[in-house]
This record gives C-alpha cells, structure tokens and sequence, in this order.
C-alpha cells in the first residue's frame, strides 16, 4: 500500500513543507547565482524516470560552460564555481529537485536519476532501479554515495526498489538529514572518484 500510493502523497507533502520552509535559502542561492553566473541560476538536464521515461532534472548552477578552442566543454573541475563548490558541498543544488517532486517526477527517496547515456549500460537486475521514480535521496547516498563503485550503488538501488517501506524510507531521510549536517560522503568533484558509468563498463 505505501509504496503504491501512500509514498507519492507522503512525498508530496513533506516536499511542499520543504520547500515553503527552505524558501528564503531558495531566493539568496537564486540570486547569488543569476549574478555569478550572469543570468542562469538553473541546471535542467533530460534524465530517466519511473519506467525510463524521460523527465527534466532540476539543480542549482554550480558551473559554467567554458569550453576549449574546439568548442567542447571542459571538464567538471575546470569549470567548477568558488560558489558552485560551497554549493554543492552543502547540497544546496538538490533544493530545486523538490519541484520535481511536485510534479510527480521524482521521490523524496529512491534511486538517483542518472544519465540518459547510461541506459544501454544496466543489466538486467540492476533495470529494476526504474520501476520507481527517482529520488533526492536514497540507499546508496546514504551508505557511502559517490564512494561506492558502480556494482555496489546500482545493487543498492534494487535492493532498495525490492524492500521499500515506510521504516525504510524515514531512516534514510533522517540519516541524509545528518550526513548533510556533517557533510559526510559528499564528493564536490564526482568525476575525481568514481569514472562515468559508460567509460567504467565499457573497460570491464
């Protein structure tokens, strides 16, 4: 029954809590954004959903799009904001995931929504990650997030889609709640620790 039905409207309300409690950091992180990075406060990316379909993730800007004399996009770290690392150290560009959350896209918690690039890399086993909606947050994130290799955090998220609860999903919450606080496995530059997936199984 939760996961059916009492999870969407559980999420949609906390979500809505959230949002209208973190609404002054919203506005100041939105505006010191338009000004550092000259007028694009948001990052919106097509990602895959419940059953694969596409959605458009929200995120706060936390780099630039200089690219190199071949007009190719530098790497993360090269375009990587002062504002854009305390941002994302302090997880401040998931805020607007939320929203996303109120449009029925994503979950408070769940597997993370990846790269569209990467469907063709899953196995069958780990495709079960899709049979939920994505979530802000969820096993993985909260049991080591970009520190994991790839087999580990994908077996996490089906092993999550297979044993979701309530209980479940409120220790995950609050344990995010404290790893944010801490500022425990959160990675700044992602690509520094863990390679894409694609490049990771294609080497396999």
């Amino acid at each position: 029954m939760y996961k059916n039905g009492l999870k969407m409207g559980f999420d949609f309300l906390v979500s809505l809590g959230m949002l209208a409690l973190l609404s002054p950091v919203f506005l100041v992180v939105f505006i010191v954004l338009i000004i550092n990075n000259r007028g694009t406060p948001f990052f919106v990316q097509p990602r895959p959903g419940k059953d694969e379909k596409t959605f458009n993730l929200l995120k706060f800007k936390t780099m630039t799009d200089a690219k190199d004399e071949n007009n190719v996009l530098l790497p993360d770290n090269m375009r990587l904001t002062k504002v854009g690392r305390f941002v994302r150290k302090t997880s401040l560009d998931e805020i607007p995931q939320l929203i996303n959350i109120l449009k029925g896209d994503m979950s408070l918690i769940g597997p993370r929504p990846l790269l569209m690039r990467y469907l063709p890399f899953y196995s069958e086993t780990e495709r079960q990650r899709h049979q939920m909606r994505p979530g802000i947050t969820g096993l993985a994130q909260v049991s080591g997030r970009n520190k994991l290799n790839w087999d580990a955090r994908l077996a996490m998220d089906v092993e999550y889609v297979k044993n979701v609860s309530l209980a479940l999903d409120l220790k995950i919450f609050f344990k995010t709640i404290k790893n944010v606080l801490g500022s425990k496995d959160i990675v700044v530059d992602a690509g520094a620790v863990i390679p894409d997936l694609d490049a990771y199984r294609s080497k396999a």
